[in-house]
């Protein structure tokens, strides 16, 4: 399945793209994208119900964040060899683990504000995975269980509150509309193969990031394990996983966003998302 939230900010309601590419509401049947709606029990429940009886949404709703009520949304840093080397870190023996704060989280096709004095707000594409089971110091061979699905993420990120501010990731990371997420949440059934994934993304039609989930350096099993032996991962929970080469702060001369641009980016089977970019 693909479930996704439609309408005004603030105000979106359940539904799932059908096989058509038609959105259908699914208000009748669960309050949200969120919650227990994401566990194996209520995964389930919609997977049971006849997608041709469920009203088709008319018009091109906007959407809105493909999950409501999320948590904790936690980020994994340097998770691409190829992007350590261009960021000038070495590759780490453990995963990087950061936050982005929940306050950031908009809608894939959603403007992206640049914070107010930013010269350097950068993008990058990223798999997010989406819990859908509680988890606690689960083990790597158990972790896939408790994944709901996937969805693209655009990490976007403010390079000097990052690396200059402090050396506290999280400064850079957070800044409201810095965590575009869906267009919707793909069950894990649909994906035979989360580490084998095209993904790319474009500023004012120029690619800038060509790459797959292939080169991760931790997959999927082993940062849902590891973040499970940091934290309780909760149905909702998101975690976006790196990115790969390709950001504007590994140019040569670096490119940062301006303000006008429009960005595009999207993995195989997940969707994709545009923005526009404006200053805040």
């Amino acid at each position: 399945m693909k479930l996704l939230r439609y309408g005004p900010e603030g105000q979106e309601k359940p539904g799932l793209l059908d096989a058509e590419g038609r959105i259908r509401d699914l208000s009748a049947h669960v309050a949200d994208i969120a919650d227990e709606t994401l566990t194996p029990e209520g995964l389930a429940k919609l997977a049971a119900l006849d997608v041709a009886s469920l009203p088709v949404v008319q018009g091109s709703p906007r959407l809105g964040a493909c999950v409501g009520h999320v948590r904790k949304f936690i980020a994994i840093g340097l998770n691409y060899a190829d992007h350590a080397a261009e960021s000038g870190m070495p590759v780490p023996a453990e995963p990087v683990v950061f936050n982005k704060w929940t306050s950031c989280i908009v809608g894939p096709n959603d403007d992206v504000l640049i914070p107010v004095g930013s010269n350097k707000t950068d993008w990058e594409v990223e798999l997010g995975i989406v819990i859908g089971k509680t988890a606690r110091s689960v083990s790597k061979e158990e972790a896939l269980e408790h994944v709901a699905g996937y969805c693209v993420v655009n990490d976007v990120s403010e390079r000097e509150w990052q690396l200059e501010r402090g050396q506290t990731w999280d400064k850079g990371k957070g800044f409201d509309t810095f965590g575009p997420i869906g267009p919707w949440v793909v069950t894990r059934d649909e994906i035979a193969d989360a580490g084998n994934l095209s993904m790319w993304l474009e500023v004012d039609g120029k690619r800038y990031q060509d790459g797959s989930t292939k080169t991760m350096i931790f997959d999927v099993a082993t940062l849902v394990s590891y973040c499970s032996k940091l934290m309780t991962l909760m149905p909702g929970d998101v975690i976006t996983t790196g990115t790969p080469p390709g950001v504007g702060m590994g140019q040569n001369p670096q490119v940062y966003l301006k303000g006008g641009e429009t960005i595009r980016l999207g993995i195989e089977g997940l969707g994709e998302q545009t923005q526009k970019v404006r200053r805040a």
